[in-house]
């Protein structure tokens, strides 16, 4: 983990504001790889649970220490995915739009994501079609970046924007190593879910980083015309998951081995926060999938 730095230090013109966030995370006590579901996962070669642990352990407490707000969901035997709490949902303004996983492996997940968001007060949607929650769908500003080409469905994009009544932007993966939006896109200004301003005072439009290999054509296009000032990260940051990452909009939480996206982060006046969870990475998840967000009513 890297220092923060005090905001003094930041450049001048661009003062960035850490919001604090409130997570939902779950302890990879039951972390292995015993099946292959994404070109990361090799069950052939063995993982140290205990380390996914320690590794998890130092994100946690990484988010306590800059004082963001961190719930605990109770991790389930035989569900060892779990930790990539991302994929459990996503919610808006109280409001939270369970999942329905493609892959069987992981289904047994989607009840007890669903029974916890209730249990906390979350008013609970049940899905129709199949999507990953956020892992494909990303909220900049007011409007929902939503993933398609491996996980989600085109369907679960109108649903979506039916849920939340927000307008979602449809974006094509063609790279199975990225096979979730959010290791693609990092959000860099998270927004409160109300429409309010972003932490850089750049409006609803927000600020992003992306993969541009990762998309298909138009939606390139479609990135490059809503984000002229994104960051574009290299394709060597991209295969470490530099982008499967948290921002508070001033702390941005990142792999150490992303070493351009670090220096592409402090130019715009961000400060990275280097997180290993390498040993996680072994299942096809980093920070981001670990991180899911719970956006309360505004």
């Amino acid at each position: 983990m890297t220092a923060s730095l005090p905001l003094a230090a930041q450049t001048p013109a661009v003062r960035r504001t850490p919001q604090r966030r409130r997570y939902l995370m779950c302890r990879p006590d039951y972390f292995t790889v015993s099946y292959r579901i994404n070109p990361w996962m090799e069950p052939e070669n063995p993982t140290d649970t205990a380390k996914a642990v320690a590794q998890w352990q130092t994100l946690y407490d990484t988010y306590i220490a800059l004082g963001h707000e961190v719930e605990l969901i109770d991790p389930v035997p035989g569900l060892p995915d779990m930790v990539y709490t991302a994929n459990g949902g996503f919610i808006i303004d109280g409001r939270a739009l369970g999942v329905r996983f493609r892959v069987p492996e992981r289904r047994g997940e989607e009840r007890p994501f669903m029974d916890w968001f209730a249990a906390h007060g979350f008013e609970v949607i049940e899905p129709i079609s199949v999507q990953e929650g956020e892992g494909d769908f990303l909220l900049v500003g007011d409007t929902i970046l939503a993933g398609t080409g491996f996980r989600s469905v085109g369907d679960s994009h109108r649903e979506l924007a039916e849920v939340f009544g927000r307008e979602v932007v449809s974006l094509r993966l063609v790279d199975p190593r990225f096979y979730h939006l959010d290791t693609a896109i990092s959000v860099l200004d998270p927004s409160t879910g109300s429409g309010t301003e972003t932490s850089s005072g750049t409006g609803a439009a927000g600020n992003i980083a992306y993969l541009p290999s990762a998309f298909d054509e138009a939606s390139r296009r479609e990135l490059e015309s809503r984000f002229p000032d994104a960051i574009l990260v290299s394709d060597d940051d991209g295969a470490v998951f530099g982008l499967n990452s948290a921002s508070d909009g001033y702390n941005v939480f990142i792999s150490p081995r992303a070493t351009g996206f670090e220096a592409q982060l402090r130019e715009r006046g961000y400060n990275p926060v280097l997180i290993d969870l390498s040993e996680l990475l072994l299942g096809g998840g980093g920070i981001k999938c670990c991180t899911l967000e719970l956006r309360g009513k505004s």
